[in-house]
């Protein structure tokens, strides 16, 4: 069981570097008001509003590039709480209600639920790429029910382990749709915080904290 660490950068040195660089220009600003106004004609004096203007702008700027480091702070922040409250998934079995299921060793199952009594009904199986490998028939009765993948598609060529969608069609003797729901559970074995949101892995399939319906002990 283990956490992938976010990935380190070097944009949070971007707002010192900017200070810093204000620092010397503004400094700079300075200088030359200064210079201008010692050897100013006395008979034509400079425009008061013009430099007015321009520590105004510094100003303004100074006040972003604070806005900007606290906002990084912020985020930060939340990113660590986001870790900490994620590791508590590890080692947990969850429920995903997104439709997917991890192929790990050559097994996956779903369960699906018919609101009715269908006629008929499908079962597709699509890998992460949207094409569809595997199609059955399926249970008609209403209620819930239970599919047990090898991970072999049609042909009965054995497919790769990973991430794989359930897609159930179900339709009663008019025609009409039944509705259906998929579910799958599996085991969290690591935590993946390389981008902004964490995600969970089962196997080698990624997930959202908000395709989990359920965390057994």
């Amino acid at each position: 069981m283990t956490v992938t660490p976010a990935s380190s950068t070097s944009s949070a040195t971007i707002p010192d570097a900017a200070t810093k660089q204000l620092s010397s220009n503004f400094s700079t600003f300075l200088t030359l008001l200064t210079t201008q106004l010692k050897n100013q004609d006395p008979t034509s004096p400079m425009d008061s509003n013009a430099f007015t203007q321009q520590l105004v702008m510094y100003s303004q700027v100074e006040q972003q590039i604070d806005t900007n480091t606290n906002l990084k702070s912020l985020i930060s922040q939340g990113s660590s709480n986001a870790a900490a409250v994620t590791t508590g998934y590890l080692g947990k079995k969850v429920s995903i209600t997104n439709g997917n299921a991890a192929l790990i060793g050559g097994n996956a199952t779903w369960t699906y639920n018919l609101s009715g009594t269908a006629a008929a009904t499908q079962l597709d199986i699509i890998d992460s790429n949207g094409k569809t490998v595997y199609t059955a028939a399926g249970a008609t009765a209403s209620g819930n029910h239970s599919l047990a993948w090898d991970g072999k598609d049609s042909h009965g060529n054995q497919l790769a382990d990973g991430s794989y969608k359930l897609r159930v069609t179900a339709t009663d003797l008019a025609g009409g749709t039944v509705d259906s729901s998929v579910a799958s559970a599996g085991t969290v074995t690591q935590i993946d915080m390389t981008g902004g949101t964490p995600k969970l892995i089962i196997g080698s399939m990624e997930i959202d904290l908000a395709d989990i319906a359920a965390v057994a002990n």
